[in-house]
C-alpha cells in the first residue's frame, strides 16, 4: 500500500508531505497505482520548485519507495494551488482503486 501523509498547520497551511510504500496493485514495473503516485508526486516537488521556487527539503529512498518534502517557509498562493492540485490528484487514485492500494491521511503539525 502506498501511504500519502499531507502536513498542516492548524490554520490549514501546507508544511510538507510524505509519498511512501508500494501499491502493491500489480507486478513492479505493471503497477499503474504506484505509478500514478510517483507521477503526481515528483511533478508537484519539480513544479513547487521551478515553477514557484519554492523553499524546500526534499529526501528520497528509492528502494523504499520514499519521498518527503518539507516546506522552510509558507507557500506562496501558487504554491498552495499546486499542492490542493497534488491532493486532488491523490484523492482521484484513492477513489479509483481504493483503500486496499492508498491511504491518505491529513496530519496536523
Amino acid at each position: 500500500m502506498t501511504k500519502i501523509i499531507i502536513r498542516k498547520t492548524k490554520h490549514n497551511e501546507y508544511l510538507g508531505f510524505t509519498c511512501h510504500g508500494h501499491a502493491g496493485y500489480a507486478d513492479k514495473g505493471e503497477d499503474i497505482v504506484c505509478a500514478a503516485l510517483s507521477v503526481l508526486t515528483i511533478n508537484t516537488v519539480n513544479s513547487l520548485e521551478q515553477l514557484t521556487q519554492t523553499a524546500m527539503e526534499v529526501a528520497a529512498i528509492e528502494e523504499e519507495g520514499i519521498i518527503t518534502c518539507r516546506f522552510v517557509a509558507p507557500l506562496s498562493e501558487s504554491g498552495r494551488l499546486l499542492m490542493d492540485a497534488y491532493v486532488l490528484g491523490c484523492k482521484s487514485v484513492f477513489h479509483e482503486y481504493g483503500n486496499q492500494y492508498v491511504e491518505i491521511e491529513f496530519k496536523e503539525v
